[in-house]
């Protein structure tokens, strides 16, 4: 018997922390990092009497990223209780969702432009096998991942490990409110599972939802993933695995590909295939590079699901999630698209400039009423995010504002300064934050446009540099660059550079 051909197929589910002052069910300050078990209370610890109470602006934070990930909203939903017994969850068990979530039937459509052009969807070479999701293609330019479900539930305690003797555990992540997104298996190889968390995480970021950072654990994913195999031309499937944790979109990527070719041979020796009530959890070992198995699950029935009896269920209100969609607003690749057209921008400097909310829509201040959009965008580039990137600031940090590099776009457009008098004048106005306007009428930059003055500066030159001129003569054009450095020194830099070389040229041609 020998194997035909093989698929993967991936469904992830993400948790992310979100952006609330306080954690899910308690008045207990929500953020990272300080001193262990300082940020705790009976009710995040679950003490005896202690009764937990939603926070308003959880739920609304929840239904912002519903929209932004194009879900339906509940209007009426509750919370249950998940049991199981870990170090890290005090109570022994955690308040979540489990019927009835907040959002569901959601779908994040990933841009095919991120794939190598010998790797899209549909081509031979896209995985090691025929692919056959064509209807996950959108439009021929996504490839979209659709959303089962994205439920509210609380974060548990950190475990610390320390040198391999001692093992702690910090509450203060006890209580922190999260959010779980449930994709259906439509991702069909490790590449587009780390590329969909990539996206989740800019999405989220733009709506300010959460700050995504994966180094803090803000945001984890667990992916699920499984074989098709045909052998003899019978269709097999393999147990699925679930990979617990993974903190960057690397460690998504290397931990599917190895898991993936881990399950192939498993079912060359030993043909375990797909049990619905089965699933093999497993760590990922940074190091060795290789999955681990931590522990076998049966059934969901082990979790002893029940609704949570300290929170009513509740409904969610119209106004909510007018307001959750109102927040959304235009997403970051809706965003690109525009630019693109608008703007007449190229892809790269389009996911740039959209790569944080604050920056686009400081560019696109900027840009509004100016005479060229492209070389604003190339001031931001190259001049503004280099010395942000130096100082280790956003641009919420920057000391400008959008007008000053409009100011400085302009002039440079209109030749009003020279290239050069733009370097001067973007170092002192980010240092004084005095408009370019104003730096130009005070250091004696307005550039020399009247044709008489430049003429006489022409002229000026001509007569005292006679070599250079018998070179240009004898033919060689190379004096006209030199007579023009001539020029443009006599004016301090002044003289229009265009009106000045064609004068210059004329003259040294009537000679």
């Amino acid at each position: 018997m020998s194997i035909d051909k093989w698929e993967i197929v991936i469904g992830c589910e993400i948790h992310t922390q979100l952006l609330t002052k306080t954690k899910a069910f308690c008045a207990c300050e929500n953020r990272y990092g300080g001193m262990p078990d300082t940020r705790v209370c009976p009710v995040c610890l679950g003490l005896p009497g202690a009764l937990p109470r939603v926070s308003k602006g959880y739920v609304e934070l929840g239904a912002v990223a519903g929209q932004a990930l194009n879900c339906s909203i509940a209007r009426f939903t509750k919370f249950d209780r998940k049991h199981y017994f870990y170090p890290d969850l005090a109570k022994g068990y955690q308040i979540t969702q489990y019927d009835m979530p907040l959002c569901t039937d959601g779908h994040v459509d990933l841009p095919l432009c991120h794939y190598p052009a010998d790797q899209q969807p549909g081509g031979e070479n896209f995985r090691p096998n025929n692919f056959t999701g064509q209807d996950c293609i959108v439009d021929n330019a996504y490839r979209r991942v659709r959303i089962e479900r994205i439920h509210l539930e609380e974060d548990v305690g950190k475990s610390l490990h320390l040198e391999g003797k001692h093992s702690y555990i910090d509450y203060n992540r006890c209580g922190t409110p999260l959010i779980e997104i449930v994709t259906k298996p439509d991702m069909t190889s490790p590449e587009e599972a780390a590329l969909f968390m990539q996206t989740v995480q800019e999405i989220l970021r733009y709506v300010k939802v959460t700050k995504g950072n994966l180094e803090e654990g803000n945001m984890r994913c667990d992916a699920n993933i499984n074989l098709t195999v045909w052998e003899d031309g019978k269709e097999y499937h393999t147990p699925i695995s679930e990979i617990k944790n993974l903190n960057s979109f690397r460690s998504i990527r290397d931990a599917c590909t190895y898991e993936a070719q881990r399950q192939l041979e498993e079912f060359k020796t030993n043909r375990q295939e797909f049990n619905p009530g089965f699933k093999n959890t497993m760590n990922w070992d940074e190091v060795k590079c290789e999955t681990q198995i931590m522990r076998t699950k049966n059934s969901f029935v082990d979790y002893r699901f029940v609704v949570e009896p300290d929170i009513k269920p509740f409904s969610v209100s119209e106004e909510l999630i007018e307001n959750a969609r109102k927040a959304v607003g235009e997403l970051p690749e809706a965003k690109r698209i525009r630019f693109k057209a608008e703007y007449g921008l190229s892809e790269d400097d389009v996911v740039t400039l959209t790569s944080s909310r604050e920056l686009s829509l400081w560019f696109e201040e900027a840009a509004r009423g100016s005479k060229n959009a492209k070389r604003i965008s190339n001031l931001i580039l190259t001049d503004l995010l280099a010395v942000l990137n130096e100082r280790n600031q956003t641009i919420a940090d920057v000391s400008i504002s959008p007008a000053h590099i409009r100011e400085l776009a302009d002039a440079l457009e209109s030749g009003q300064i020279t290239s050069k008098q733009g370097k001067k004048v973007f170092s002192l106005m980010l240092n004084s934050g005095k408009l370019p306007s104003v730096l130009i009428r005070e250091e004696g930059m307005e550039q020399v446009n009247d044709t008489d003055a430049i003429e006489k500066l022409v002229d000026q030159v001509i007569a005292a540099n006679p070599n250079a001129v018998a070179d240009y003569k004898n033919g060689k054009t190379n004096a006209v660059g030199w007579l023009m450095g001539q020029v443009m020194k006599q004016s301090h830099g002044r003289a229009n550079p265009k009106q000045a070389t064609n004068m210059l040229t004329e003259k040294l041609s009537a000679l």
